[in-house]
């Protein structure tokens, strides 16, 4: 081995024991070879890394071993069933042992808005023509009516006609409010009688099933109708309210059954006098369960 020039030079081989190290070229001064040093180390330092990291692929390939035979261990008893070595079931999350129990609760029945008409200790809400009879005009349908004159009165005799008197007195009448409405040729005056308890209200719709009628109310445009010819009447009762129709035409022409029109306006206005009736329960039924 030579170290001048022109002289094959020897490989330095770092893993190779006892291997020269290089040195630079020309004059033989003693001098290290500093870049072929760095190369040598730069060389060390990569086979290095590639130890390492074939290190950990073996070790996660290790680790995967051991999972995999862990869960064939755990199932070799019985290919077909689960894990042998879980808890028993009774102290499963979810079992019939660890089930939470509530105490029974139930909600309050609802109110019954009858209950508030009728008793006036119960039916205690404002009451005026205005409340039973809103507005200047009723929409049933597509019927349209006018609404004429409303009167208020605790003189319930001076509302009534024909048997109708006797019956409100003897029963304990109070108060009575009418309300007229016209459609066309026709009008109605509808009047509700108020008693202080069911029974009355009851009392007086069996009573004037004949020669009993709440009195037809004129005014504000409407002339006078029903005191001489023949009229529809009807009688009802919800609550403690009982509640009277008497219709007819405007002109003093009579009712006869063939008049179809003058019935469906007599149901109509029964129908939306119940509805306010029963509307006042219910607002006040609503108002005692928010308290």
């Amino acid at each position: 081995m030579s170290y001048g020039q022109g002289g094959p030079q020897s490989q330095w081989d770092p893993w190779k024991p006892h291997s020269q190290q290089p040195w630079s070229s020309g004059d033989d001064d003693g001098t290290p070879d500093w870049a072929a040093l760095a190369e040598a180390s730069e060389t060390r330092n990569k086979r290095r890394r590639l130890l390492f990291i074939g290190g950990g692929a073996l070790a996660t390939v290790a680790i995967g071993t051991a999972v995999a035979m862990a869960v064939v261990s755990a199932n070799s008893d019985d290919p077909h069933g689960g894990p042998t070595n879980l808890p028993a079931s009774a102290s499963l999350p979810g079992s019939a042992g660890a089930t939470p129990s509530f105490a029974p609760t139930s909600a309050p029945p609802p109110l019954d808005p009858k209950d508030f008409i009728s008793s006036a200790k119960k039916d205690t809400a404002p009451l005026s023509p205005d409340a039973l009879f809103p507005g200047t005009r009723l929409t049933m349908g597509d019927t349209v009516y006018k609404k004429g004159a409303t009167a208020d009165t605790t003189t319930c005799v001076s509302a009534a006609g024909g048997n109708l008197p006797k019956i409100l007195t003897a029963n304990g009448c109070t108060r009575v409010i009418r309300a007229t409405y016209t459609n066309g040729g026709i009008a109605f005056t509808v009047g509700v009688a108020v008693f202080d308890d069911q029974a009355q209200a009851a009392k007086v719709r069996k009573q004037a099933t004949k020669k009993a009628m709440v009195r037809s109310l004129p005014g504000k445009g409407v002339k006078d109708f029903c005191n001489a010819a023949i009229c529809l009447t009807t009688t009802n009762a919800v609550g403690r309210y009982a509640y009277f129709t008497t219709g007819g035409f405007t002109s003093g022409k009579n009712v006869t059954n063939k008049d179809a029109k003058v019935f469906a306006i007599g149901k109509d206005l029964q129908q939306f006098t119940f509805d306010q009736i029963y509307r006042r329960g219910q607002a006040q039924a609503s108002a005692a369960a928010n308290q």
